[in-house]
């Protein structure tokens, strides 16, 4: 009997390419749906979201706690490192191999010791999050719902040298995310300020903000308590919308003009293309 082959002996090593001035590409379900959590604390709660026959649930362990928005820094680099590679004509793949020093300079982070614990505990919240969605899921042919369930990182190890020192990190990316990446419909470019935007509101507004606004000239708006719900955030809904508001107040996005604006007793945020760009203050 021949001897199964584990996942990462089936896969090829893609090394992560000199990032220079890559592109930020994000994937479009990613910035669209409440993947992650928006809170620098560890979240244990659930996300729960159901929409238009979409369904997802994302879940954490206590140890770690759900992926953060920052953690998702790693996916932006590794959708950027797969387009870029087949860009240069380089097949890409699930399996990734670079140094920890790489992605925190491509993510505009530290390079010190506790930027490097960081990085390794990002990593630790990707792997343990488990996902289960119907989103990207084809309806089975007697009207049955499929749910895929998965992990952002199916595995990942650290080679380590005998001065305690990192000599380069492999992971495996989940095939639903890696999938996404590889259709490049799926994809979209971000600001090259983005990983600047220090809030977890901010950079999830932004993130939602440039998959629906687009470049459209009319732009695009959301009802209040949608966005809130869009968010998974914990905060109280009276909470969660002042932040909104300063952050429209300050034009804190880049690349886009907020507005608040109410109907018939209903709050809105309206967003269109603009030049607004972040004072220091704001980032």
């Amino acid at each position: 009997m021949s001897k199964r082959l584990s996942e990462r002996e089936q896969l090829t090593l893609f090394r992560a390419l000199p990032h220079g001035d890559m592109a930020l590409r994000d994937s479009q379900d990613l910035m669209a749906y409440p993947f992650f959590s928006l809170a620098k604390s560890p979240r244990i709660v659930p996300i729960r979201f159901d929409a238009g026959g979409m369904s997802l649930t994302v879940e954490g362990v206590p140890e770690h706690g759900i992926a953060t928005i920052w953690d998702a820094d790693v996916l932006i680099w590794a959708a950027s490192q797969i387009i870029q590679a087949k860009k240069e004509g380089i097949a890409p793949s699930r399996l990734m191999v670079a140094t920890p020093y790489e992605i925190l300079r491509f993510a505009r982070r530290g390079t010190g010791r506790s930027d490097y614990l960081a990085l390794r505990a990002a990593l630790d919240r990707l792997q343990s999050t488990t996902v289960a969605t119907t989103l990207r899921q084809r309806e089975r042919p007697n009207g049955a719902t499929r749910v895929h369930r998965f992990s952002w990182i199916n595995e990942w190890k650290e080679y380590i040298r005998p001065d305690g020192r990192s000599d380069g990190i492999e992971l495996i990316l989940a095939d639903w995310f890696f999938t996404g990446v590889m259709e490049e419909a799926l994809v979209l470019t971000l600001d090259p300020t983005y990983f600047r935007l220090s809030g977890g509101i901010e950079r999830w507004l932004y993130r939602l903000v440039r998959k629906h606004g687009g470049r459209q000239p009319a732009g695009w708006r959301f009802e209040m308590r949608h966005l809130h719900l869009k968010s998974g955030s914990l905060q109280r809904h009276s909470d969660f919308a002042i932040q909104v508001r300063q952050l429209a107040r300050r034009q804190a996005l880049p690349g886009y003009q907020l507005s608040m604006e109410r109907s018939g007793g209903i709050e809105w945020l309206a967003f269109r293309p603009g030049s607004a760009e972040p004072s220091e203050g704001d980032l």
